[in-house]
């Protein structure tokens, strides 16, 4: 151990006449330790939050859409075999038709997007209110079945006051030339099975049918609307599109999900980013707290410094004693807030749970949120980014003392002692 360390540490370790030098140091760490805690857990709330809305929005929707402007896709096999050679990160891929309809029961009436799907669909992957429990997918494309059957929203079937069983008709924009004028189409569909949202607004807008019902119904022969593909992670759908745009040029579109809903999910970035900023500020003020200890340390150690200085000290060595003096209470802070924080992010949604209970009091909800537990992920990037900053405002809060310290003239600090 050099000197220098030796030292610092000495002047930590307060005298009897220099007991508030000490606490002034102990709140200084305590200050960085809430500092860093607070921010290590605001961070992982939102990376929670973030992806439970990601995973919300996402919840039926497409990773990568293939569509063509103007027209519908003819070749939707070949599409589907470039797609599941495009990358091994492709899981799936399956056509799809897709027209906006109005649903009619009695005197209710709902606006939705009718999907005609393949069996494959990740739609299935959920659970169903059917009758008999049953399975949805065997139901759904049995092609004895007379009405053919539809699988609604749970917000649909309440606005249309309908259960599982019952019969609705289905009207698309679409009309019928008659000696009597234009007639609307419309097909009677059976309700086979409800699901409760899993995307918010953006599954409640969906009806799902077989998809050669759709192609029939929407008189598209064996065109389809576009093709779906499934990859095993969010973050490779825009490398898969951007491979497949290679592939389908204009007229064609190749639209991932962060084409159509990233801008949103940007927000929310955004969001996390401003809350890094505030909760800095509260390691930047107990940084000032380690200034102003600093500041007094060398006010009281005025006669220390001139007599290191006399005996041959350099300049750098008194500015490295205060500097390491600094650091040693920012990275305490740093390591005891680091470890609180992850703590409270690890274990965020049963200390939720707990003061909700000991309270009464609800502190989430988990109707409002469409989430099952309160969201926090700690991502090693953030945890990094913390300590990052936590040190660097530590040692800037250390630069002014410790240089005003090396500055000191010896023989004008021992003049009047």
């Amino acid at each position: 151990m050099n000197y220098e360390l030796f030292v610092s540490l000495r002047y930590l370790r307060a005298k009897r006449k220099q007991t508030f030098i000490s606490v002034i140091s102990f709140i200084s760490i305590a200050g960085i330790t809430l500092g860093v805690a607070a921010l290590m857990v605001v961070l992982a709330v939102m990376t929670g939050f973030h992806d439970g809305v990601r995973q919300q929005i996402l919840g039926n929707v497409p990773h990568v859409m293939v569509q063509k402007h103007g027209g519908d896709l003819t070749d939707p096999d070949a599409v589907v075999a470039t797609a599941l050679a495009a990358s091994p990160h492709v899981l799936n891929a399956s056509p799809f038709v897709s027209k906006e309809a109005m649903l009619l029961s009695q005197r209710n009436v709902a606006a939705v997007n009718v999907k005609g799907v393949a069996r494959e669909n990740k739609i299935f992957r959920q659970s169903f209110l059917t009758e008999d429990r049953g399975d949805v997918a065997e139901i759904l494309y049995d092609q004895q079945a007379i009405p053919p059957g539809i699988l609604i929203g749970l917000d649909t079937a309440t606005t249309l006051g309908v259960a599982v069983g019952d019969t609705i008709n289905v009207i698309p924009p679409m009309f019928t030339i008659t000696p009597f004028g234009m007639i609307p189409k419309m097909k009677p569909f059976k309700i086979v099975g409800i699901f409760k949202q899993r995307g918010g607004f953006v599954d409640s807008y969906f009806a799902y049918i077989d998809l050669k019902q759709a192609q029939q119904f929407f008189d598209l022969g064996e065109g389809v609307s576009g093709v779906e593909i499934e990859v095993d992670s969010f973050d490779q759908a825009a490398p898969v599109a951007s491979s497949l745009r290679q592939e389908y040029s204009f007229p064609h579109a190749v639209r991932s999900w962060e084409d159509m809903f990233g801008s949103f999910l940007s927000a929310l970035k955004l969001e996390k980013l401003g809350l890094f900023i505030v909760l800095g500020i509260i390691v930047l003020v107990a940084a000032f707290n380690i200034a102003t200890t600093l500041i007094m340390v060398v006010m009281e150690k005025h006669r220390d410094i001139a007599i290191l200085r006399s005996m041959g000290a350099t300049s750098r060595s008194i500015m490295q004693i205060f500097v390491f003096e600094g650091l040693i209470i920012g990275t305490l802070g740093t390591l005891f807030g680091t470890g609180l924080g992850l703590v409270l992010a690890k274990n965020a949604d049963p200390l939720i749970k707990g003061l909700e209970n000991l309270f009464s009091v609800k502190i989430f909800d988990q109707s409002v949120y469409g989430m099952d537990h309160f969201p926090s992920v700690v991502n090693s990037g953030d945890v990094i980014a913390v300590v990052v900053v936590a040190m660097s405002i530590s040692l800037l809060a250390t630069v002014y003392p410790a240089w005003r310290a090396s500055r000191m003239d010896p023989a004008e600090a021992l003049r009047y002692e």
